[in-house]
């Protein structure tokens, strides 16, 4: 939200205070906390009517400190609170003449004492610092107070308050995140809302809002609140990234790398780090798509369809329409098209697959579901007390279940656990975004806190049935929405996309931004989900989905099975999905990689080459883990423009290398696509190429690319549980290679351009 007209006036609507003096300081547990008037106190009497701000500086973890500043500490906003694991750590709190300071780790904080500001530091330079009105507390609207017996007597609390806080920004600096967002990959420039909303991802709209931030020079930030939070990303003001919440306090969590990976991991360490999703997740899904006709022998034309062409599905989803229309979501099965659910479900489990079935939190009024919520109180409320907010928005007279009663969240559990005892494997966790704030809560918070929030005990809920009755490790979601902590769950999906390879870069670009925001797993509907696409599309996006973290075959109004699109449709499928099963030895290491540390499958280019100032701003390739470089075709003519950091990069399919540091331009045919392996990877590969869950161990092969002698390459061998196997070390010594292995068979050894 902007507060100025230029960067000298403030607007004639914001009664703004701001932070002018570091008046006192006292020790805390774990950090200082600030008394900061907003004017200079000169003498006893300049202490009196005049407001001030105080500031809470906390170590929450390694290079982590959360920053909160209060105006009236006695408002409660209702507000619920991200689930966040600090670390209790001390620090060392000093003050000199000038300053006050708080140690710990790599971290300085320095706060000025006379003309407010502060600072956080590390190896003797600042990071970013926040200063002239930088820190602040704004009416909206004011209206004067009166000491007279009237209704304005003293009243001083009638009109919107925010708090706001200003970060100051390198010349050379890049700001990431917030959530799967798909405007331009750097935020620089832009105003971004953390309000989630069902707008497609053509927009500034976003399924998936997260107040967090990553700089390219090595920090990151979390806004540590689940309502709304506005940021001016070098836009209000060019040099800073400002954020404002509404309320009396405002909280923000400041990481330090200096390193990305670093940034992620504290980040994740603190909001939660993903559970791993079975490798049999990593596969091809099919979906029936949306809103075209199907029953058992429409799904099963397609599975075995996939199965004549030599296409290794692995799970197939049903959507919407296993519902009755009119009464989505009811759980309860169309006996007319599937009039035996569980010996269909026991007939595709006995072929190899796996289920997955669609749900959301909304019920429509014609099934026996929401009668019986309605009866028991399980469904938001109207706020002005009149019943049970409803809307024929999506479904007839649809209410919403009530995540913060725990007798509804146990209740439609149990509706969940039903399903998958029914035979389903996986839940695609549909909507989430479309939650009124014209409505209360069980547990009395605030909607428009609970608006982003609400996703988060949803998702938790359905996951949580899925571990319970599937064991750790064989749970896997299919969401759309996502706050703070939904990382937990995997995996998202990338929402409802165009066929078009504009909408494919822009679907590109939010999953790297979502993966600069501590998401790990993520998806997208290949070839689009609204339209058709055209053979060409959906060949080049085929590619891409499968070369993604987990890859889905979904649409709206028509089918997505390839040969509906042309024959060499089929053969990129099958041959981009079995070129993923060969390589989930190496994927899967880093899967289980991301739940360790917390960093991302598909990795953007700044996040692996930060120093390489080229890849600031890289939006149409990506990492897959650290050592595949992948780049999709976005152009009719088959033509892809590229990126190769320094080093030297080898052709995965014609293993040609090339020197890096350089832009490349190439033209590949359907069944090939940028794919660079880095140099001097040890890369694993599977022998299996139907499936993406199989013994990695038995069924290996290591490739060894542009070898480096000196230093010799290394890899990890994990197997389809999640457990680390053993590791494999190659070395070169007068052109032999040696090879040693721990906690496994030695593998041989392929070697890629001596």
């Amino acid at each position: 939200m902007k507060f100025t007209e230029g960067y000298w006036l403030r607007s004639e609507r914001a009664d703004a205070q701001f932070a002018a003096q570091a008046f006192r300081m006292q020790e805390i547990p774990g950090g200082m906390e600030i008394l900061a008037p907003v004017k200079k106190i000169a003498s006893r009497a300049g202490a009196l009517d005049v407001s001030a701000l105080t500031l809470r500086f906390r170590a929450v973890g390694r290079n982590a400190v959360a920053v909160r500043v209060t105006h009236h500490a006695g408002y409660d906003a209702h507000e619920p609170a991200f689930d966040l694991t600090e670390e209790a750590r001390s620090a060392a709190v000093s003050e000199t003449e000038d300053a006050y300071l708080m140690r710990f780790d790599d971290l300085t904080v320095r706060v000025n004492r006379d003309d407010f500001a502060y600072s956080f530091e590390a190896g003797g330079h600042v990071i970013t610092s926040s200063g002239f009105r930088n820190t602040g507390y704004i009416r909206w609207d004011r209206k004067p107070a009166s000491m007279r017996p009237d209704d304005r007597y003293l009243v001083e609390t009638d009109c919107p308050a925010y708090m706001l806080c200003e970060l100051s920004l390198q010349p050379d600096e890049s700001v990431y995140g917030f959530g799967e967002r798909f405007s331009a990959f750097a935020k620089n420039g832009q105003s971004i809302e953390t309000w989630n909303e069902d707008g497609g991802t053509a927009s500034q709209v976003a399924y998936k809002s997260i107040p967090f931030y990553l700089s390219n020079k090595g920090y990151g930030v979390l806004v540590n609140h689940t309502g709304n939070v506005s940021f001016e990303v070098a836009s209000e003001k060019v040099g800073y990234v400002g954020f404002s919440v509404e309320g009396e306090s405002v909280e923000y969590i400041f990481f330090y790398g200096p390193d990305l990976h670093d940034v992620l991991s504290s980040y994740t360490a603190l909001a939660g780090r993903p559970a791993l999703p079975p490798a049999w997740s990593f596969g091809l899904w099919l979906s029936t798509s949306f809103t075209t006709n199907y029953d058992e022998a429409t799904t099963s034309s397609f599975i075995d369809g996939m199965a004549q062409r030599d296409i290794p599905l692995r799970v197939f989803h049903f959507d919407c329409y296993w519902m009755e229309a009119f009464r989505w979501c009811g759980f309860e099965w169309d006996k007319q098209a599937f009039p035996d659910p569980q010996g269909l479900f026991q007939r595709y489990h006995d072929r190899g697959l796996k289920l997955c079935a669609w749900i959301n939190p909304y019920v429509a009024q014609d099934c026996a579901m929401w009668r019986e919520g309605a009866e028991k109180g399980y469904f938001l409320m109207r706020a002005d007390g009149r019943g049970i907010w409803q809307t024929d928005h999506w479904q007839y007279g649809l209410a919403i279940v009530d995540f913060t009663n725990p007798e509804a969240c146990a209740w439609y559990k149990e509706k969940v656990r039903a399903l998958v005892r029914l035979g389903i494997d996986a839940i695609k966790t549909d909507f989430g975004e479309r939650i009124p704030v014209n409505v209360s809560y069980f547990d009395g918070s605030d909607p428009k806190a609970m608006h982003n929030y609400y996703t988060y005990l949803y998702n938790k809920a359905v996951f949580e049935v899925l571990e319970e009755e599937k064991g750790r490790g064989n749970a896997v979601l299919f969401m759309r929405s996502a706050t703070v902590g939904n990382q937990k769950f995997p995996v998202c999906w990338g929402g409802d996309c165009m066929a078009s390879y504009s909408s494919m870069a822009e679907t590109l670009r939010g999953g790297l931004s979502f993966a600069m925001s501590g998401f790990s797993f993520w998806s997208h509907d290949i070839s689009g989900f609204e339209s058709t696409a055209t053979p060409d599309l959906y060949k080049r996006w085929a590619a891409f989905g499968l070369l993604s973290s987990h890859s889905r075959l979904h649409g709206s109004s028509s089918y997505r099975v390839p040969w509906l699109f042309d024959e060499e449709a089929c053969d990129v499928v099958r041959t981009f999905t079995k070129l993923k099963c060969r390589l989930m030895p190496y994927l899967y290491d880093k899967a289980v990689e991301a739940t360790e540390s917390g960093v991302p499958l598909m990795r953007p280019m700044v996040l692996e080459f930060t120093q390489d100032p080229a890849c600031r701003y890289l939006d149409r390739q990506y990492m897959l883990g650290d050592r595949l470089l992948v780049a999709p075709v976005l152009r009719e003519d088959g033509t892809a423009q590229l990126y190769l950091p320094a080093g030297r990069w080898t052709d995965f399919f014609t293993g040609q290398v090339l020197e890096g540091g350089r832009w490349i331009e190439r033209t590949c045919d359907y069944l090939t696509i940028p794919l660079y392996v880095r140099e001097n990877t040890l890369l694993a590969l599977g022998d299996v190429d139907d499936r993406p869950d199989y013994d990695y161990e038995q069924h290996l092969t290591l490739r060894w690319y542009t070898p480096d002698a000196a230093a010799g390459a290394a890899c990890r061998i994990v197997g389809v549980s999640g457990h680390v196997i053993g590791s494999v070390r190659a070395a070169l010594h007068s052109g032999e290679v040696t090879v040693t292995a721990e906690g496994l068979s030695a593998p041989e050894v392929d070697v890629v351009q001596w």
